[in-house]
């Protein structure tokens, strides 16, 4: 299998691994804290020496990545979709991202907004020394709510401002409330830049109807990766 086919399965599960946890957040209210961290960790990542690394490594891919691999590997499959709505956030984050490539004054004002948000999350670092110094890098800082809250900010000042836009169904209780609010539009953010992250390494739209069980296969071997 090509390494190119298993770079594009990577970053097509990141872009499925946020609409799902968007979808569940929508339904239920609640979603997994490490697939979570992960996506919205791979917003600030974005000069990876590899594609494996915006997801935490090689050897965390099976675990931080485990709910989109999955996604993926269904996807491929002849099943129907448990949920079409994942589908339809999934598509809908890939034409966002195409639009965002023709305007790329927007994409600058988002890595100088994400860069201030990443100085700003210091302060949020679970890891901070008692004295109230800033510690290195802590993927978990990104999850606190004042740092998603901004992320979601950010979200609405640009890729908001599009004509398109993803249209969230879910429970009403869940949708209104302002942190569940503020955590979709961050993970429709991380789908973007996984969205990003797939076009860079070759992935077309065109093939997700003839090279699924390309990414179907790629994605289970990572998965099984984490089981041996």
């Amino acid at each position: 299998m090509s390494r190119q086919q298993d770079e594009q399965a990577i970053a097509l599960a990141g872009i499925f691994q946020a609409a799902a946890l968007v979808d569940q957040v929508a339904r239920r209210g609640l979603i997994p804290q490490n697939e979570f961290e992960a996506s919205v960790n791979s917003i600030f990542i974005t000069n990876p020496s590899a594609t494996e690394d915006v997801y935490g490594g090689v050897s965390e891919l099976p675990y931080n990545l485990q709910l989109g691999l999955k996604q993926v590997r269904d996807l491929a499959s002849k099943k129907s979709p448990e949920n079409k709505e994942i589908t339809r956030y999934a598509l809908s984050m890939l034409h966002l991202e195409s639009r965002l490539r023709k305007h790329p004054q927007m994409l600058d004002s988002i890595a100088s907004k994400l860069e201030t948000v990443r100085q700003q999350s210091r302060f949020y670092d679970r890891d901070n020394a008692d004295d109230g110094a800033a510690a290195e890098v802590g993927s978990a800082r990104f999850s606190h709510p004042a740092v998603i809250a901004n992320i979601a900010n950010l979200y609405q000042e640009t890729i908001s401002t599009f004509s398109f836009r993803i249209q969230v169904t879910g429970e009403p209780r869940h949708l209104q409330n302002q942190d569940n609010a503020n955590k979709v539009r961050a993970l429709l953010l991380a789908g973007i830049r996984a969205a990003i992250l797939w076009h860079q390494v070759g992935g077309r739209r065109w093939h997700l109807l003839f090279f699924r069980s390309r990414a179907g296969r790629s994605a289970e071997r990572i998965l099984n990766q984490g089981r041996s």
